[in-house]
């Protein structure tokens, strides 16, 4: 059994494990976080975000009354709005007894901070060799462009929800797509030597159990742009974590460091025309069936530990903990 607190001390502790940029990176964001503190006048530290001296992904939190609550079961989901706070508290009524609910999407206040995580995709572009200087510029427009079209949005309308319903509710976005992006970075990595073609790249993608699923639904891996038949190239897994869509003027400058082939979750029409316009092949590996490997990845930690896990709201629900006892036996 965990408490909340646990839970989520666990997801940010595997989140930094798993930062592309490397935990040294993320820890230095948390140094950043304490000298902006500290250098804050008494009257202005009130307004602080206290969670970011100990969480580097703002679009990562939990709100709840009782952070040492003992948690049961939990109810998971990619996206969380009002409907699936009255799932739980209608299965609380059938006799279920959720403890808590939790969204891989952020929402309330870690909703309106999603843009703060993006400058993690300048730095992981600098390190497919897209200069610092010039990704951090592409990356400040497209953050305050996210900024300004979070801004109309009802962010507490679901936190408000949970806390009449006397719901616990937890969203785990930057710190689980941190896992899925090092999972595709080193499955990639595991055939490299293999690797030539973008069909191949693609018929890797095709072993992992959520793609079949969503293979399945008709939402699997897509080729977006380019041909399988093309050569791959440098493969770079830059559209997988750090917020949502970066700049549409990155493929330029990733043509320009050499990468032939992109990895990411999904992309808007603009952003593919720039992609194909620089020559670059991209796969669309799929949104809901990436998320739910992140998601898997960190839920199989709380299942070990005996904690009951109800999916819901297009999670797609793979334990690779019962592969690892059949291995074993």
């Amino acid at each position: 059994m965990m408490t909340i607190q646990q839970i989520y001390d666990l997801a940010i502790e595997l989140a930094i494990k798993n930062d592309l940029r490397g935990p040294a990176r993320a820890r230095r964001v948390l140094a950043r976080a304490k000298e902006e503190y500290d250098s804050l006048p008494k009257d202005q530290k009130r307004y602080f975000d206290m969670e970011r001296l100990r969480n580097p992904y703002s679009d990562s939190r939990f709100f709840a009354d009782n952070p040492n609550m003992p948690i049961r079961t939990i109810i998971v989901g990619i996206d969380l709005d009002t409907e699936e706070v009255l799932l739980a508290h209608e299965l609380n009524k059938k006799g279920r007894k959720i403890d808590l609910i939790m969204s891989h999407h952020p929402v309330g206040s870690a909703l309106a901070s999603l843009h703060e995580v993006m400058h993690l995709q300048a730095e992981v572009m600098a390190t497919y060799g897209v200069p610092i200087n010039i990704a951090e510029s592409l990356m400040h427009v497209r953050m305050s462009e996210v900024s300004r079209s979070l801004d109309p949005y009802n962010h507490n309308r679901v936190v408000d929800a949970a806390q009449l319903l006397d719901f616990p509710l937890m969203c785990l976005h930057t710190a689980t797509d941190n896992l899925v992006a090092t999972y595709l970075k080193n499955l990639l990595k595991q055939h490299s030597s293999k690797i030539e073609t973008v069909g191949y790249v693609m018929t890797i993608l095709k072993t992992v159990p959520e793609y079949q699923v969503a293979i399945k639904q008709r939402s699997g891996p897509v080729l977006y742009a380019g041909m399988e038949s093309r050569f791959a190239g440098k493969i770079a897994v830059t559209e997988v974590t750090g917020g949502t869509e970066g700049s549409r003027d990155m493929y330029e400058r990733l043509a320009q460091a050499g990468v032939g082939t992109i990895v990411g979750m999904h992309m808007k029409e603009e952003h593919k025309r720039e992609a194909e316009k620089h020559h670059i092949n991209v796969i669309i590996a799929g949104h809901m069936s990436s998320d739910s490997i992140g998601m898997n990845l960190f839920l199989d930690r709380l299942e070990k530990r005996g904690i009951a896990i109800i999916p819901c709201s297009g999670l797609l629900r793979v334990s690779r903990n019962a592969k690892k006892t059949a291995k074993k036996r």
